[in-house]
């Protein structure tokens, strides 16, 4: 076959197929009638193999072949078609590089770990090695087991073969840049390392200060607690916090039991509990159950499976199907038919799920009655407004006396106490503030009682001041009924330690029970 004759072979589907014969190789080129024809590589194969199948159709030569492609795809069709030697050699490369485009034979090992090269980079600059020594700061780092990895082989490798190399300024200002961000890892992870240390270290401390006092409370406080409840000794170590190995017992001694309350009583009215769930049908809304509550008391049964859920979600240890569901169930419901009079009042779930989590089923029930019989809870759990109206009262008196600016920008907004105090009163910390902070806060109610409860408003309020009297009326009650979810404890202890709960030599039981006499007058303001 000539050197200037193409085979082409028309087929009836519109498509030119070319066939080339050379004495090495054979190739194929295919396009469309749509377009100029486009010629492409499609095999290779030895004359000694000829196709198997020759399709048939007209031949064209180049002449013939010219009028039906553009010029340039004949220009291309010449260049892929000429005769050129192969060079089996592998292309040699001087210099390490990055694998762009293929032509270049991978290397062996040509994945280096960033490790590996960073150590060959200080090498090469004399920043490491006998001659060397690392400075202290670099030893404390190896100590740590850091070593930055991010950028070595990004800015340290050299630009691959077929490219230009890289210019002397180019390659110094890589490297500069490389050390400075390399300096400022080593410094973040340095100072990463330390406070991780500080924080094992005063986690191991608490651990050990918690081993301790637990040990004091269960061998020489609980055995003579009638003796040394009083004690200053005693009340120091209940200001740190009780060992949560020992909380529920001391939560039990000094709640107490003045209901005299049970074990089988509390049986009893579990047993009533089920029975009215048996036979009371489930309401079909939230609203038909919350009416429902108002009318009868023990109704108020259907409240509780609606409340349960919303207890302590992120623990997800009381909602439907958790451990401690049945139990917090049983509890709400007992006293419910305990004390059909007071019912059940949103926020007691709380009160009970902290309870639990510290006592038994059983001596829970009867903390958790016991301590709803208190004066403040039951005022504010039968709704009595009058009652509460007087707490509100006391507490400004002592909002007043310690924190004056901040209580002339209340009054100048007029956010008043509800706005801020119910939720806290009634779910005693246990919703506001974090579980941890809110039991600590528990531990020094049961021993001081109801005056806490607002020692602890004003020690919040003073922990807060600066950012409350920068806020209007929105903020502040969005700021107060939901605060940070971080708050420091011993921060938050020592400002409530620097609140005095005295108002012109006169305590809070005192100032409470003015207001009460000047409520009955109709004066709710106490007259100082």
């Amino acid at each position: 076959m000539g050197n200037n004759i193409f085979p082409l072979y028309i087929h009836s589907d519109g498509c030119r197929c070319g066939k080339w014969n050379h004495n090495e190789e054979m190739m194929t080129a295919v396009s469309s009638t749509s377009r100029p024809v486009s010629v492409c590589l499609l095999a290779a194969c030895s004359l000694s193999s000829p196709p198997r199948r020759q399709p048939t159709g007209v031949r064209l030569g180049w002449a013939e072949l010219a009028r039906l492609i553009s010029p340039l795809s004949i220009f291309s069709l010449r260049s892929l078609f000429s005769r050129r030697v192969k060079d089996s050699r592998p292309v040699e490369q001087r210099d390490p590089g990055w694998k762009l485009f293929g032509k270049i034979q991978p290397r062996e090992g040509s994945i280096k770990d960033p490790k590996r090269i960073q150590k060959e980079y200080e090498t090469k600059s004399g920043r490491a090695g006998p001659g060397n020594p690392t400075s202290p700061r670099q030893s404390v780092r190896k100590n740590l087991d850091f070593e930055p990895l991010s950028t070595t082989a990004l800015i340290l490798e050299d630009r691959p073969a077929n490219l230009p190399a890289k210019p002397a300024e180019e390659a110094q200002k890589h490297r500069q840049q490389y050390e400075e961000m390399v300096a400022q890892a080593k410094k973040r992870e340095l100072k990463d390392a330390q406070k991780r240390k500080k924080q094992l270290e005063d986690r191991c401390k608490l651990e050990e200060s918690i081993g301790t006092a637990a040990q004091t409370w269960n061998q020489e406080i609980l055995p003579n607690w009638s003796t040394m409840c009083t004690s200053r000794r005693v009340r120091d170590l209940w200001w740190q916090g009780i060992p949560p190995s020992v909380r529920g017992k001391v939560w039990s001694l000094a709640v107490g039991n003045e209901l005299n309350i049970t074990h089988e009583l509390y049986n009893i009215c579990l047993a009533r509990a089920k029975e009215k769930w048996n036979t009371t049908p489930a309401p079909a809304t939230e609203g038909e159950a919350e009416d429902a509550g108002s009318s009868d008391r023990e109704s108020s049964l259907e409240l509780i499976k609606l409340d349960i859920s919303r207890t302590f979600p992120q623990l997800c240890i009381f909602q439907q199907g958790g451990p401690y569901h049945d139990v917090l169930h049983s509890i709400l419901g007992a006293y419910t038919c305990y004390r059909p009079d007071v019912g059940y009042v949103q926020g007691m779930s709380f009160i009970a799920a902290v309870l639990i989590l510290n006592l038994d089923t059983a001596d829970a029930f009867i903390a958790f009655a016991n301590l709803l019989n208190k004066p403040c809870q039951m005022a504010f759990f039968r709704v009595d407004h009058s009652l509460m109206l007087t707490y509100f009262a006391a507490f400004e008196v002592f909002f007043e006396e310690n924190l004056p600016k901040l209580f002339a920008h209340f009054k100048k907004n007029n956010l008043t106490p509800d706005i801020y105090l119910i939720d806290w009163i009634f779910t005693l910390y246990s919703k506001s503030l974090p579980l941890d902070l809110a039991c600590r806060v528990w531990d020094v109610f049961c021993r001081d009682g109801e005056e806490f409860l607002f020692r602890t408003a004003l020690g919040l309020l003073r922990l807060y001041q600066d950012v409350l009297t920068c806020m209007d009326f929105i903020h502040m009650a969005q700021f107060l009924t939901r605060l940070p979810d971080l708050i420091p404890a011993e921060q938050l202890f020592q400002h409530i330690a620097s609140i005095h709960m005295t108002s012109r030599n006169r305590k809070w039981a005192q100032v409470l029970q003015a207001l009460q006499k000047d409520q009955e007058r109709g004066s709710p303001v106490l007259k100082r």
